[in-house]
């Protein structure tokens, strides 16, 4: 599940940063031009692919910063969510 989670995020940053050799840990806020603007995209792409509210206690910079982060919060997020069958 964590590997699927990180494609889709990758492709994301891909489309985004028009850059396709994005790692896991390479720090995406440090590669380009970055703005409030990205930072809201982002919290949405990750609210509307992953079905998740982000809360003001995740709206910490390292928990964005790189694709391992993004899918650490994601899962962490999945896992506190209660699933509907």
């Amino acid at each position: 599940m964590k590997t699927e989670t990180k494609v889709r995020i990758r492709q994301f940053l891909t489309q985004t940063f028009k850059n396709d050799s994005l790692e896991d840990h390479t720090d995406i806020f440090a590669i380009g031009p970055v703005n409030s603007l990205f930072a809201m995209q982002l919290i949405l792409f990750v609210e509307q692919q992953f079905h998740l509210s982000i809360e003001n206690e995740d709206l910490e910079l390292d928990n964005f910063r790189t694709i391992n982060a993004l899918a650490n919060l994601i899962e962490r997020k999945q896992a506190a969510t209660p699933q509907i069958m």
